[in-house]
């Protein structure tokens, strides 16, 4: 049988004001399902809710911290009432979370048909000095229903090869990396996305918000790093099929055909002293996890 692809949804628009209500995000939703009701997973930029352009320069980066809630909060359930309402896959990007541990985190949501909150996401990189967000300290992936696992990823992550090959590891084939880029490097993101799903044989989306604020340039981009859809400066939704199969058969055959970066090691081979971590590579825990595999190297015989 056919393997039906996830239709996944590149939602790249500009950031609607904080402190604003649901009311113009929700229209927004039910316009692009209107277009494309085939989309099954929609993706919005980072702090696509918490839009500060309309203060001063000076007052922004207190005002977000002003609005941080708890993910307990009603407003992220009426979200999750979207997502309901359509019956998709929801990442409205990310928004100011206000921990138990009183920390102030920049955290990705994801939410599923029935629109409960499956994952939240809190960013390991921020963009420092700039951003006062404090860090996250989880790698998240998250089963999707159709299959396949979607990691979490927030902006400047791409930037550390660590991120993308930890999610990797945890099983994520489909790697949602919302962004909020109006500096002129988008051009380098664009490399890098690209870099990460080669490196790490999955499945990249990078959803940039819209000019005027951002330099949008949304980028989709498959297991063997082919560009499956770039957007271009403005608001712009692009729509890309997800098929868990096509990511499994690349790191089976490799790039190509040729590269199977998962196979690198034997199970007898010695372990690598990663000094920088004060860690090591184990060979017999180089594979990635899967539905039915540990995250280890499963092979009683060597790859020849």
């Amino acid at each position: 049988m056919r393997e039906e692809p996830l239709m996944v949804g590149l939602a790249q628009r500009a950031p609607l004001p904080i402190g604003a209500s649901l009311g113009e995000f929700a229209r927004d939703v039910e316009d692009t399902l209107r277009v494309h009701p085939e989309i099954g997973l929609l993706v919005y930029p980072e702090l696509h809710l918490c839009g500060s352009e309309h203060l001063p320069e000076e007052e922004r980066a207190s005002a977000l911290e002003a609005a941080a809630l708890p993910l307990d909060d009603d407003w992220i359930q009426q979200i999750g009432a979207i997502a309901a309402e359509h019956g998709i896959w929801l990442c409205p990007g990310s928004v100011g979370e206000r921990g138990d541990d009183n920390g102030y985190y920049n955290t990705q949501l994801l939410f599923d048909p029935d629109g409960v909150l499956r994952a939240r996401y809190r960013k390991i990189f921020p963009w420092r000095p700039f951003e006062p967000h404090d860090i996250g300290t989880e790698f998240v992936v998250e089963p999707l229903t159709q299959g396949g696992h979607a990691g979490l990823s927030i902006c400047y992550d791409i930037w550390f090869p660590e991120h993308g090959r930890q999610l990797a590891w945890l099983g994520a084939d489909l790697v949602l990396n919302i962004v909020k880029t109006t500096t002129p490097d988008r051009e380098q993101e664009l490399v890098l996305v690209r870099a990460n799903a080669i490196m790490n044989q999955q499945m990249v989306v990078s959803v940039n918000c819209a000019a005027p604020v951002g330099r949008g340039r949304s980028l989709a981009v498959d297991a063997e790093g082919y560009v499956l859809g770039e957007a271009g400066l403005g608001p712009q939704t692009l729509i890309v099929p997800f098929r868990p199969s096509a990511v499994a058969g690349v790191r089976e055959a490799g790039t190509l055909g040729r590269n199977r970066l998962w196979h690198q090691f034997r199970p007898y081979d010695p372990e690598v002293p990663l000094p920088m971590y004060q860690g090591r590579i184990d060979p017999r825990s180089w594979r990635p996890r899967s539905d039915d595999l540990p995250p280890q190297a499963a092979d009683s015989t060597p790859d020849l």
